[in-house]
């Protein structure tokens, strides 16, 4: 049995999803804290031997000694989180019980750290457990994932008690079904499929940097099912544990993005329309993100990421143009 927390969310849904689909696997618990009925849709078409609150987790645990592996992909995830509380709460605190957990039951521990820990890119993107004290978080969200990431270096150079197998994984910027949540949080590809269904064009950030034209700033976008590919593949390999950047290894274009989504809604590029960019995000836009995923690939992970074409098609087809929107 696998317990699967922030199994509501967007790659926790998406993981229950290929557990269902792609593994026949129905015999995990899903723990989450449904904000919305948006949700609850998330997992209403998935098979699961239970579903518990995060709070309730410590008692279940207690009465269940048949756990094979813990997947953690529950926090909060939203970057303009101040309460510095909530975070240490909800992405240190609770993080921290369960790897004490798994330490203590040999169950193997997968968790997701973030992108966002690489703050600027200024010291690149490398996975590199001895490169995490060299890093820079822009944000309370990033750090308390960073956090977490040196917590748990602090814990294995002191030779203390860890889990067989434990995986860091930093997502880069996944998008695809079942962020419809997520409100500001969710991918640009949402915001773009939604903006254009209101005013009939998209709106991308004019570039402020002479290295790059309006549009051509770059990012590693990576479609939600090869993300959680990633992660069932790292479980599989039990011999395998570390930090890893889950991302494609390519980074694209939010133009690029933009007509992606235009060929799959018939409509010409011209509809791309460039603004000003925010003056808050002055000094802190990222103009390149790339996972090295050398790393990964050296576990074994060969099969083809989505470009973003290719994801963009499959998320617009298949979930966005539909009625039911969901995995």
């Amino acid at each position: 049995m696998i317990i699967l927390t922030g199994g509501a969310g967007m790659i926790g849904s998406v993981a229950a999803w290929h557990l269902n689909t792609v593994m026949n696997n129905d015999q995990f618990v899903i723990v989450d804290e449904p904000m919305s009925a948006e949700q609850n849709k998330n997992i209403s078409k998935r098979k699961y031997i239970d579903f518990i609150s995060k709070d309730d987790l410590s008692g279940y645990l207690k009465n269940n000694s048949k756990i094979e592996a813990i997947i953690h992909m529950g926090a909060i995830s939203a970057t303009t989180e101040c309460n510095f509380n909530n975070l240490l709460k909800s992405n240190i605190r609770y993080s921290q019980f369960l790897w004490y957990w798994c330490s203590q039951h040999s169950v193997p521990f997968i968790y997701a750290s973030s992108a966002a820990t690489y703050g600027m890119g200024n010291e690149g993107y490398l996975d590199s457990e001895s490169e995490l004290s060299s890093l820079s978080p822009l944000n309370a969200y990033g750090y308390s994932k960073h956090f977490f990431d040196m917590w748990v270096q602090s814990q294995i150079s002191l030779g203390l008690a860890k889990p067989p197998q434990w995986c860091g994984l930093k997502f880069f910027n996944v998008y695809g079904p079942n962020e419809y949540h997520k409100g500001r949080m969710a991918s640009v590809v949402y915001h773009a499929f939604k903006q254009f269904q209101q005013d009939k064009e998209i709106r991308l950030f004019k570039s402020g940097h002479p290295k790059y034209m309006d549009g051509m700033q770059l990012r590693d976008f990576i479609y939600v099912k090869d993300a959680v590919s990633c992660i069932f593949h790292l479980l599989a390999n039990r011999n395998v544990s570390g930090i890893f950047n889950i991302g494609t290894g390519k980074a694209q274009s939010f133009k690029s993005l933009a007509e992606s989504l235009l060929v799959n809604l018939g409509q010409p590029t011209s509809l791309i329309k460039y603004i000003d960019m925010p003056k808050d995000l002055n000094n802190k836009y990222q103009y390149f993100t790339q996972a090295d995923i050398s790393k990964l690939r050296s576990t074994g992970y060969q099969l083809k990421f989505h470009n973003l074409l290719e994801g963009v098609t499959d998320y617009t087809q298949n979930y966005l143009l539909q009625s039911d929107q969901y995995t």
